[in-house]
């Protein structure tokens, strides 16, 4: 099975870091994010990726391209101009990379990889979510409905203390950031049927995938929920890239699943 990633937008809401990198680089402890959900997929046995390229996407060609390197003990002879590799700590990833387009939005990106994708079924997620969702489980829930689609609903932490209150006012209850104090929202980690690629207009590169093709196959009854309770967050701003390290530095990120 393929996983495809969209990692392609400008990343404007943290803006600090994606000025210099594309999103999916900024880095969790000492790895980009894109590698901790690569690393997610991988520790369940799925290895291979898509990965849909726009804003600076040379960055992250030139990161797979010495990842070999980069996790290996080397001997460099300058004289030569040759090397040796004597230890390798690599993953075992299969990495395709697309450019996809600078100005592409999200159905574009995934229509411009159907060659990749082939007749079979895959998983598409984004480039900037972490959670800890069982794959196996995600995988049983869409066989067993037999639509196109599965998207994994998540109920996020909420922004602000919730107050519980009496009449008079006085605060009967505190809870700092709740999980789930709202309602469920797409959290990616999306399983698809090929069939999904025909919710794709023509004009698909001016189309958000979240938009037109996810609500023609809710209006068609071939979009289902699966519903994850547990660790899910996304980094959308630098106050969420503080919170993911934060929970790296400490051993208690609920997304690392691997050893």
């Amino acid at each position: 099975m393929k996983v495809v990633i969209f990692a392609g937008g400008m990343g404007t809401r943290i803006s600090e870091e994606s000025c210099l990198k594309p999103k999916p680089m900024i880095e969790i402890g000492e790895k980009p994010i894109l590698w901790h959900i690569m690393k997610v997929f991988e520790a369940q046995g799925i290895n291979e990726f898509i990965i849909c390229l726009g804003y600076k996407g040379y960055m992250i060609k030139e990161y797979f391209m010495n990842y070999y390197v980069y996790n290996s003990d080397v001997t460099f002879n300058l004289k030569t101009n040759s090397f040796e590799i004597h230890q390798t700590n690599t993953e075992k990833f299969r990495v395709t990379l697309v450019e996809t387009g600078l100005n592409t939005q999200t159905a574009g990106r995934l229509k411009r990889v159907e060659e990749y994708v082939g007749k079979e079924e895959f998983i598409l997620t984004y480039g900037d979510g972490l959670a800890d969702v069982s794959i196996d489980k995600l995988l049983s829930f869409h066989h067993a409905h037999g639509k196109i689609a599965t998207v994994t609903a998540v109920q996020p932490a909420g922004r602000f203390g919730l107050l519980g209150m009496d009449d008079a006012n006085y605060v009967s209850s505190f809870k700092e950031k709740p999980i789930g104090d709202g309602g469920w929202i797409n959290g990616g980690f999306f399983v698809l049927r090929p069939e999904v690629f025909s919710y794709l207009p023509p004009d698909s590169d001016q189309k958000m995938w979240e938009q037109d093709p996810l609500e023609g196959l809710s209006r068609d009854n071939q979009l289902m929920a699966y519903k994850h309770h547990g660790f899910w967050k996304c980094m959308d701003a630098m106050r969420d890239k503080e919170d993911l390290n934060h929970l790296w530095s400490s051993g208690q990120a609920a997304w690392k699943i691997w050893q």
